[in-house]
């Protein structure tokens, strides 16, 4: 039957290789066998291309209603279920020699065959359109190759049982939004069967069983397909049931079953999934309700003069210093935006130097803190040289790792040494992922950008009390800052006109102020309830004046308001008593007060506050976050702060002192610095704590 270089037929009763031989009694009647397989095989091709042609048109045309239909589920997202399906192989190439020994007398060309293919499936459908498909199961390719005629005249057959573990991927699509499908992928298949069983007519009774050599283990190549999703339930079950056949066809690209010669499969699988899925359900909509109808309450109209307007005040002000130096982004070097001093600068340089900085503005975006503030290392290294028994541990904090951290920390002891010539053994470095109190956190995703510049900085902390910030813990602040200086517009010479109610009832309002002989002065419109204009905008260049106020506004319903009131304003003729301006600065996000703040305010800021004297506390945030809830959180830091001094000064005795309490969020009219830099958000989150003194 099988020869070793596959030319004349073999003796009876022999045969070569490692095949398995079975013997069978009786002649085999070869050419009626022949033509019925023949007759049969085109059969079953008319069949399945009738079949296969009356599936794709049920495919395309059976647009199913079911998910047009008004429903109180949502579509399933996940579908699992298994599927069914007739795998019709069509060899095409040669296949001769089946193993290392074996080589047929003749090649086979074509053949063709029945398989079966069972699998599990998974599908997800985020939407109506656009899905994914993942197929697993057994996949036969089994087949028998056309009759060929050896050298002998002996009719020669050859079948296989070639069969796969399939992994089909796919790209899912439903080009109409309906129960149409198409699909396209790879397909990854591993050899599980490669056994083959041929048999030669002429020579009665001979089989020859073995298996194939030159096996590949895995094959990958490609399916596209169409199936439609027939529902079997309603669309309002809790698990949704669906019947979908389908139709897919497999190409001979990348089908090559062997290393060795041309045999390759083509295969077009027709069959059916059942699929289950369950959808959230849709809760009703609300029914319609009645419009509320729209109460409009009457506002009030105050005003509130200034005691004075001075054009300036001199302030004295105790500035605490943030212990962080903030590093830019992929830099290990201290940011030119920092003061940094050669050694021979440092020699020169003292704490009390910063005290002569006098830009104007402290209520706009002073840059007179920010000029001490950027003096932080030099105010450092000063007070470490005079004072040789302090120390300080410098921690770096980076994203990228505790190591880039440490360089971060290396950096600033390197200028420490060098410009100041402090002794090295005096600083201690150390590197953190975050900071001990970092601005980046669990369940906050906002401004994610500014809160992770935040967080890469170097903090200084020391146990020395010559460093320490007398309202703070050893990781709170260093040491403050006295700054004296001359504060234009001061917050207190501002006229104050209050329409409560206004936020709630009106859409905006305006003021008309006129005077004898100032003419007609206008300002707005505002939506809120306060609005403040300096005391020197509407005096001009006279001294004294007496005001007739017209506020005017309209409500949300479209009806005018108008009320009135009256002002008196005054230029001192001598210079208003020196200011005293606190700030307590807050944690990220924190409307408390540390403890040791409040110790520093009922100590310190309380006993300076005399009888009849003015208090005037300004909250304020950074810009991350949500303006409404910055303003909320700015005015209960406010708030926190007046209740600590009106129980300090209860205590004390101290009496007629008059509070103004506003807080301004993230308002950039007002706010103390520019945040566009993490050292001005950290001092943004403050409240201002100016102390006015009856003249």
């Amino acid at each position: 039957m099988f020869s070793s270089g596959g030319g004349a037929c073999l003796p009876s009763g022999r045969m070569r290789g490692g095949g398995r031989r079975t013997v069978l009694g009786g002649a085999i009647r070869h050419s009626n066998l022949a033509n019925r397989k023949k007759d049969l095989m085109f059969r079953y091709r008319a069949y399945f291309q009738r079949g296969a042609f009356a599936l794709l048109l049920v495919l395309i045309s059976g647009q199913i209603t079911v998910r047009a239909q008004e429903v109180n589920r949502e579509e399933p997202t996940w579908w699992f279920g298994a599927a069914g399906a007739g795998n019709f192989n069509f060899y095409r190439g040669t296949a001769q020699v089946l193993n290392s020994t074996l080589t047929a007398p003749a090649p086979f060309h074509k053949g063709s065959g029945v398989g079966l293919y069972a699998g599990l499936l998974a599908e997800y459908r985020p939407g109506p359109v656009w899905g994914a498909m993942l197929n697993v199961g057994y996949d036969d390719r089994r087949g028998a190759f056309d009759t060929v005629m050896s050298a002998c005249g002996c009719p020669g057959y050859l079948s296989t049982s070639l069969s796969y573990l399939s992994i089909a991927p796919s790209l899912r699509v439903a080009p109409f939004s309906s129960g149409f499908y198409l699909f396209a992928g790879p397909r990854i298949g591993f050899n599980l069967s490669k056994s083959f069983t041929s048999k030669q007519e002429g020579k009665p009774g001979y089989i020859v069983e073995g298996e194939f050599s030159d096996m590949r283990s895995t094959v990958i190549s490609g399916e596209v397909g169409a199936g439609i999703d027939i529902a079997l339930n309603s669309p309002n079950a809790a698990t949704r049931i669906s019947f979908s056949p389908f139709v897919a066809f497999q190409p001979y690209f990348g089908q090559d079953p062997r290393s060795v010669e041309t045999w390759n499969v083509t295969t077009l699988r027709v069959g059916a999934a059942l699929k289950f899925g369950s959808g959230k359900i849709i809760p009703a909509p609300p029914a319609p309700r009645a419009p509320t109808p729209v109460v409009e309450r009457d506002v009030t109209f105050a005003v509130r003069a200034p005691l004075s307007v001075p054009a300036e005040r001199r302030v004295k002000e105790t500035f605490p210093l943030r212990n962080h130096v903030f590093f830019d982004r992929g830099s290990r070097e201290i940011p030119g935006r920092y003061v940094l001093l050669s050694p021979s600068q440092a020699a020169e340089f003292k704490e009390e130097q910063l005290q002569a900085v006098q830009p104007d503005g402290l209520d706009g975006r002073s840059t007179r803190q920010l000029a001490v503030y950027y003096n932080i290392l030099n105010i450092l290294g000063d007070r470490m040289r005079s004072n040789s028994g302090s120390a300080v541990t410098l921690v770096g904090s980076s994203g990228q790792g505790a190591t880039d951290g440490k360089d971060l920390a290396e950096s600033v002891k390197r200028y420490l040494v060098s410009a100041f010539g402090i002794d090295r053994a005096r600083i201690v470095t150390q590197g953190r992922v975050n900071p001990r109190s970092p601005s980046v956190r669990p369940g906050l995703s906002q401004d994610m950008a500014l809160r992770r510049a935040e967080d890469r900085r170097v903090d200084i902390e020391t146990t020395s009390p010559v460093l320490l910030q007398q309202v703070g813990g050893p990781t709170d602040m260093l040491r403050p800052v006295q700054i004296v200086g001359g504060q234009e517009d001061p917050l207190d010479s501002h006229a104050v006109f209050t329409v409560a109610g206004a936020r709630a009832s009106l859409s905006s309002w305006s003021l008309e102020v006129t005077g004898a002989q100032a003419g007609v002065q206008r300002f707005g419109p505002y939506t809120g309830d306060r609005a403040t204009i300096p005391g020197e905008t509407i005096l001009g260049n006279r001294t004294e004046g007496d005001y007739n106020v017209v506020m005017t506004g309209q409500t949300k319903s479209g009806r005018a308001v108008r009320k009135e009131g009256t002002l008196h304003l005054v230029r001192p003729d001598v210079p208003d008593p020196e200011m005293l301006r606190f700030s307590v600065l807050f944690d990220f996000d924190r409307s408390k007060t540390p403890a040791m703040f409040e110790s520093f305010l009922t100590s310190t800021v309380a006993p300076l506050i005399p009888d009849g004297g003015a208090v005037i506390i300004r909250g304020h945030t950074d810009a991350v976050g949500d303006d409404t809830y910055n303003q909320a959180l700015s005015r209960d830091r406010a708030m926190e702060a007046e209740r600590i001094l009106k129980s300090a000064l209860a205590r004390a005795g101290t009496r007629g002192v008059t509070f103004e309490t506003r807080g301004f969020g993230e308002d950039v009219r007002y706010a103390p610095f520019d945040n566009r830099r993490p050292e001005g958000r950290f001092y943004n989150r403050t409240v201002i704590i100016d102390v006015v003194p009856r003249k």
